[in-house]
This record gives C-alpha cells, structure tokens and sequence, in this order.
C-alpha cells in the first residue's frame, strides 16, 4: 500500500482501513506468542502500513482545520 493509494480515499474509509490494520496486528502478536508466526516480515510491514494511515489522516485534518 502506498501513500498515492492513501490519499485519494475519504477519512470514513482510512478509518476503516486502520481499524482492520489493527486487528490484523493483534492477530500477528497473538500468532508470534503462541509460536505459530511464519511470516515476521509481515509484522514490520502491517506496523508501517497503521503509520501510514494515520499520517494520511492527520494530514486530511490539518487540511480541514485550515481551509475553516
């Protein structure tokens, strides 16, 4: 996912991006206690994709704040 992709989505969507980035997070620490992560890449990757979404939301606020 990159930041292009980001942008051109509504903040209702990023939203709804974060929160399944967020759980998909939960699910890869859950799998790497009980031993059953096969792919720790993946962790790094879903970490960097929540920080993406929420600069991109950030960016959208600070962009509403201003235009008012």
């Amino acid at each position: 996912m990159d930041a292009q992709e980001l942008k051109s989505k509504t903040p209702d969507q990023l939203q709804e991006q974060l929160v399944s980035l967020k759980k998909e997070a939960f699910n890869l620490r859950f799998q790497q206690a009980t031993g059953q992560l096969e792919n720790t890449a993946r962790m790094r990757v879903v970490r960097r994709d929540v920080a993406r979404v929420k600069t991109i939301l950030n960016q959208k606020a600070a962009d509403a704040a201003a235009s008012n």
